[in-house]
């Protein structure tokens, strides 16, 4: 079974999101060409309630982009973002949702944040996204989305240590780049822990 992952493709995260991601947005046609090529797709959604602690407005004196740690994780602290039932956490309205046979919702604790589309950043709780994948029998596993050095990167990297065989839709990802090189570090992790680089083009050629 040959499966999409589509990744947080929410309002938050483009341009004029409130955590933008730089042209985050231009990926979205890309995603939606991509789609028929696939035997499954699903989509992670960023789900916070909105006291995350993971928000910087929760720590008095801190700002977006400060590292503390938070219950024994090192922590980013981001602004308010994806925050439940808010236009924010939404999809992308040109994002092509017909297609979506699933969605997990991620970063529901108010107590610990979730980059990955598999657990949260402690692997203390589950999406179950990897149980919906092992009865689907999906072993190869693509993914594209936002943003490539966080949610991307976790995302790619718990597939691997769960067995799928993940492969990373490079020029179908765009990220946050808090530090310069994040991006190209992130990659590189990805393949080293064996994850797949590929191009759309190899997949819509194919």
């Amino acid at each position: 079974m040959k499966t999409l992952i589509l990744v947080d493709l929410q309002n938050d995260f483009i341009p004029e999101g409130a955590l933008p991601v730089p042209q985050g947005h231009k990926m979205v046609p890309l995603a939606n060409r991509l789609q028929p090529h696939f035997n499954l797709i699903v989509a992670t959604q960023d789900w916070h309630p909105p006291n995350h602690e993971s928000f910087a407005s929760e720590h008095p004196g801190k700002q977006p982009g400060d590292v503390i740690d938070l219950h024994g994780l090192k922590q980013v602290l981001w602004p308010d973002h994806c925050v439940q039932h808010t236009y924010g956490a939404k999809f992308v309205a040109e994002l092509d949702a017909s297609r979506i046979a699933r969605v997990f919702q991620k970063g529901t604790n108010s107590t610990i944040d979730s980059y990955s589309g598999f657990f949260d950043n402690g692997h203390r709780q589950s999406t179950r996204l990897s149980d919906f994948l092992d009865e689907a029998t999906a072993a190869e596993v693509y993914i594209l989305g936002l943003a490539t050095d966080y949610c991307v990167k976790f995302t790619a990297l718990d597939g691997c240590e769960l067995g799928f065989q993940m492969y990373l839709i490079e020029d179908a990802c765009r990220g946050v780049e808090l530090q310069p090189g994040d991006c190209h570090r992130a990659i590189d992790e990805m393949q080293s822990s064996g994850v797949t680089i590929v191009k759309s083009q190899d997949i819509l050629n194919d």
